[in-house]
C-alpha cells in the first residue's frame, strides 16, 4: 500500500472517531443544549492549538457482548492546547459514546494525561460528562476510579485543577472534582450526586429530581461543592478563561503580573464606603474594589456562605487574594460554612505564591444550638490552623468591628500575620459593648434606681474604652491605625516588602488540619 493510500486511511479512521457515538448520538447531546466534547475543548482552548492524544484507544472488555462493541476513543477525549497562549492538559468526557462511563481504558487515558500535567507542570483541565462507572468492566471500572483519585491527590498543591460539570457526575465519579481546585457548573445541564434519584426512591422513599438532588444552583448555593456557576456552557469557559489569568501555572512559579491600573477612584470612593453607625451593613467587596486595580474583582464561591468573600483581584498589577467579612449577611459572622470556605481558600493561595490581604469586620462566630452541634468548633479551628500554617505574605486591614474569637480568626497578628492595620473606626474587644457591659457591671446595673439609664452609661464607658484601636496599638498588635484613603498604598507596600519573608518551623512530615 503507498503512502499516499496510508495517509487517505488515517484521515477516515480520524474522521470515524472523531464522530463518537455517532450522528444520531451527536443529534441528541445537541437536543439537551449541550456541545459535544471536542466541541467544548475547542471553544475553551485557544484557536488551532488543540493536539489530541489516544485517538485510537479501545476498550478490551469481553463480557456481556461488549466484545462486538466499538467506543470510539473509549469515551474521552484527551490532549494538550493552550490558552491565552499558556499550555494546558485537558481531558472531555464523551457522552455519545456509551454514555461517556468509565472504564479501564478510559481511565488510562484521563491518568496519562494527568500525569502529563504533573510530570509537566502545567494546569489541568477536567471537563466531567458522564453516565458513570462502566458496570460491564466491573472492578476495572472501580480501580479507574482510584488511579484518578490518587493523582488528584498527588497533583493538589502543585499544578492548579480545575473541573468542569457539563453533564451527569454521579457516584464514585464525583469525588475526583471534589478534589480538585475549583469546580464550574451549568445551570440546568450540571448534575452531582452519590446516589442518583430512583436509589433514593427505592432506599428511602423519597421522590426529588436529579436538578433539586444535584443541580448546579444545589452545589453553588447550597453544598458549596461548585465554586462558579453559569447559565450557559460558553459563559462557564469564560470564566475559566478568566480564572486562568489570576492564578500561576505551577507551585513553583507566581502568577503573571499585568499591566498596573489604579483603582476606578470615581465609582469607589473609600472614605465614603464603611457606615460610621456599626450596626449598618455595607458591601465589602467595594472596598476591595477600592483598592485593586480596575477595580476588578473576581469572586470565588459567591453563592455560598455569602457572609465570608473570597476571591481574586490584582494589585499593581500582581494577583491577590482577598477574604474579607461581608456585613451584608448576617453582619458577616464566621460559621461553619463560612470557616470552610475561607479555609480551602487560604490554602489554595498560599500553596500558590499568592499574597493574601484580609479585610476584618465581624461580631465573632455565630451562636446557636444548630451551629455547635453541626461542629462550628471544628470548622471554625480548620479557619485558625489555615492562616496559621500559610507562609505568604498576608497582612490584614481591620475595618470597623473584631470582636473576640473572630479577631484572632480572621489573620490577626497572633497567627502571624506580617501587617495588621486598622481604621480609626475599629473596635476590637472580647465582645460587643452591649453585651461587655451587661457582664462586667451587672450588679451595679440591677442595683440601680434606674437599670437602662445605669446601663446605657456602662455602655458608653465601655465603648470609651475599648471601641478604639488604640488599645490594641498600644499592645503592638496593630502595627499602624490608618485612614482609609492609605489603604492601598500602604497595603502595596507591605506587599512589597514581605515578599521574600522566610519563615521557619519545627521539622515535621505534616500537620493534622481538622478535617
Amino acid at each position: 500500500m503507498s503512502l499516499k493510500r496510508k495517509i487517505r486511511e488515517l484521515q477516515k479512521r480520524r474522521e470515524k472517531a472523531r464522530k463518537g457515538g455517532g450522528d444520531k448520538a451527536i443529534e441528541k447531546q445537541v437536543s439537551m443544549g449541550k456541545l459535544t466534547a471536542r466541541e467544548r475543548i475547542i471553544v475553551l482552548l485557544d484557536e488551532d492549538s488543540f493536539n489530541e492524544y489516544d485517538l485510537f484507544v479501545e476498550h478490551d472488555s469481553r463480557d456481556f457482548d461488549m466484545d462486538k462493541k466499538t467506543l470510539h476513543g473509549d469515551g474521552v477525549v484527551i490532549g494538550t492546547g493552550t490558552i491565552y497562549g499558556a499550555p494546558i492538559c485537558i481531558f472531555a468526557q464523551d457522552f455519545t459514546v456509551a454514555g461517556g462511563s468509565l472504564g479501564l481504558m478510559h481511565s488510562r487515558k484521563i491518568t496519562k494525561i494527568m500525569d502529563h500535567a504533573l510530570k509537566m507542570r502545567m494546569p489541568l483541565i477536567g471537563i466531567n460528562d458522564s453516565g458513570g462507572a462502566r458496570i460491564q468492566e466491573g472492578v476495572n471500572s472501580l480501580a479507574g476510579y482510584g488511579e484518578i483519585f490518587f493523582r488528584n491527590t498527588l497533583a493538589s498543591g502543585v499544578i492548579p485543577q480545575i473541573s468542569v460539570i457539563l453533564g451527569p457526575c454521579a457516584g464514585g465519579a464525583v469525588y475526583s472534582p471534589a478534589l480538585t481546585d475549583f469546580v464550574f457548573v451549568v445551570d440546568k445541564i450540571s448534575k452531582m450526586f452519590i446516589t442518583g434519584p430512583e436509589v433514593i426512591k427505592t432506599v428511602l422513599g423519597e421522590e426529588i429530581s436529579m436538578e433539586d438532588l444535584g443541580g448546579a444552583k444545589v452545589h453553588s448555593e447550597i453544598t458549596g461543592n461548585a465554586h462558579f456557576f453559569a447559565e450557559s456552557e460558553l459563559q462557564c469557559f469564560e470564566q475559566i478563561k478568566r480564572l486562568i489569568t489570576f492564578i500561576p501555572w505551577n507551585n513553583s512559579r507566581k502568577a503573571k503580573a499585568v499591566e498596573p491600573k489604579e483603582p476606578r477612584k470615581k465609582e469607589y470612593k473609600i472614605d465614603d464606603i464603611v457606615p460610621d453607625n456599626p450596626k449598618q451593613p455595607y458591601d465589602v467587596r467595594d472596598v476591595i474594589r477600592s483598592i485593586s486595580d480596575d477595580s476588578d474583582f473576581f469572586e470565588v464561591q459567591e453563592r455560598w456562605a455569602a457572609n465570608i468573600v473570597i476571591g481574586f483581584g490584582r494589585m499593581d498589577g500582581k494577583t491577590i487574594g482577598f477574604i474579607a467579612n461581608q456585613p451584608l449577611v448576617l453582619a458577616g459572622v464566621l460559621d461553619v460554612d463560612s470557616s470552610d470556605k475561607a479555609a480551602r481558600f487560604i490554602r489554595y493561595c498560599d500553596a500558590f505564591n499568592i499574597p493574601m490581604v484580609t479585610f476584618v469586620d465581624l461580631p465573632g462566630y455565630l451562636p446557636g444550638v444548630d451551629q455547635e452541634h453541626a461542629g462550628v468548633i471544628r470548622h471554625g479551628a480548620k479557619l485558625l490552623y489555615a492562616y496559621s500554617e500559610a507562609t505568604v505574605p498576608k497582612i490584614t486591614v481591620i475595618l470597623r468591628k473584631a470582636y473576640g474569637g473572630g479577631y484572632i480568626a480572621m489573620n490577626s497578628r497572633h497567627l502571624r500575620a506580617d501587617f495588621v492595620f486598622a481604621w480609626p473606626g475599629a473596635e476590637i474587644a472580647v465582645m460587643g459593648p452591649e453585651g461587655a457591659a451587661n457582664i462586667i457591671f451587672r450588679r451595679e446595673i440591677m442595683a440601680a434606681d434606674d437599670p437602662d439609664k445605669v446601663r446605657k452609661q456602662k455602655v458608653k464607658e465601655y465603648k470609651d474604652k475599648f471601641a478604639n484601636p488604640y488599645v490594641a496599638a498600644a499592645k503592638g498588635y496593630i502595627d499602624s491605625v490608618i485612614e482609609p484613603q492609605e489603604t492601598r498604598n500602604l497595603l502595596l507596600h507591605a506587599i512589597e516588602v514581605s515578599q521574600n519573608k522566610s519563615v521557619g518551623g519545627p521539622k515535621k512530615k505534616h500537620g493534622i488540619p481538622p478535617f
